[in-house]
């Protein structure tokens, strides 16, 4: 009877393993399972972005301009990041003039190579500056924080980095953007007054308090207080040397905080050029005004005595 019990108990011994062993090939397949949809779902997303790609570039006429990409290892940010910057089309005497032009939240060094913005670079002829796209990426909101110094980025390796590959004039250089890149450009071009000729807005992306920012915008209320553009405008200009432009459509919703900046702006002293049209806070809004917009940029660069 005791030899029949410890059978029976060296059963359930050697019985266990094997159940274990069904227990993890059992895991590892759902494991495996899993990775692949995994893979499957980041190689359709990668096809997805590269067939876009494609679609937008033979869909788009470039008007002769000429795109030229490039990558920047930024120590400042820890990533490699892209840049496309449009060359225009003919020749001029001189280096031409840089702008540089900030992307919104979402967007990237791709979204404006599209019809508008290449057909009024075209109609500028000899006054057509040089164009840089960087990428900052989705969120960063274009200044120095927790996550990397993402406005030295555009300062110290973007503008130095184009200027070199372009060829382009060191002393004529004008910074934009839109919505997040809008409220970026604003804000780089007050820390480094001397080294932009102008600076445009297109619905920047600004908060009259830190209480009613964008989650993400900012890391904490200290961050938001160093990069108040409507707070250090109240209290000077810091555009002094700079022509100064900022637009916004009549249903954007950061149509009253960008109407405080502007006043703030004109209450001391700065000749704005602020105009309200109608429209959104979208891509068909933007490009329904490159023209507006790189006629502004050319006509600021061309009489720029910096």
């Amino acid at each position: 009877m005791a030899r029949q019990q410890s059978v029976r108990r060296l059963g359930v011994l050697q019985q266990a393993p094997r159940s274990s062993r069904r227990s993890r090939r059992r895991a590892y397949r759902r494991r495996r399972a899993g990775a692949l949809v995994v893979v499957v779902v980041v190689a359709a997303a990668v096809v997805a972005a590269a067939v876009l790609l494609v679609v937008r570039s033979v869909g788009t006429s470039t008007q002769g301009a000429h795109v030229v990409r490039f990558t920047i290892q930024s120590p400042l940010v820890h990533q490699s990041l892209p840049v496309a910057a449009v060359v225009p089309a003919g020749t001029t005497a001189g280096p031409r003039p840089l702008l540089i032009f900030l992307h919104g939240k979402g967007q990237d060094e791709n979204t404006f190579l599209d019809d508008a913005m290449f057909a009024a670079l075209a109609r500028l002829g000899s006054r057509a500056p040089d164009v840089v796209f960087p990428y900052g990426g989705s969120d960063s909101y274009w200044h120095t924080r927790a996550s990397g110094a993402w406005g030295a980025y555009v300062l110290d390796e973007v503008i130095p980095e184009a200027i070199k590959r372009l060829g382009a004039d060191p002393k004529r250089v004008a910074i934009g953007g839109v919505s997040m890149g809008g409220f970026g450009a604003l804000d780089l071009a007050r820390l480094s007054p001397r080294g932009f000729c102008a600076v445009g807005g297109h619905s920047p992306a600004l908060w009259v308090s830190g209480a009613q920012t964008a989650a993400g915008a900012f890391d904490d209320a200290r961050d938001f207080a160093l990069n108040n553009v409507i707070g250090i405008a109240r209290h000077g200009d810091p555009y002094r040397r700079m022509a100064v432009w900022v637009d916004v459509g009549s249903q954007d919703p950061f149509r009253a905080a960008d109407t405080t900046f502007v006043d703030a702006l004109r209450h001391r002293g700065q000749r704005v050029e602020f105009h309200v049209w109608p429209g959104g806070h979208d891509q068909t809004y933007w490009d329904g005004h490159w023209n507006d917009y790189l006629g502004f940029y050319a006509g600021a660069l061309a009489a720029c005595n910096h």
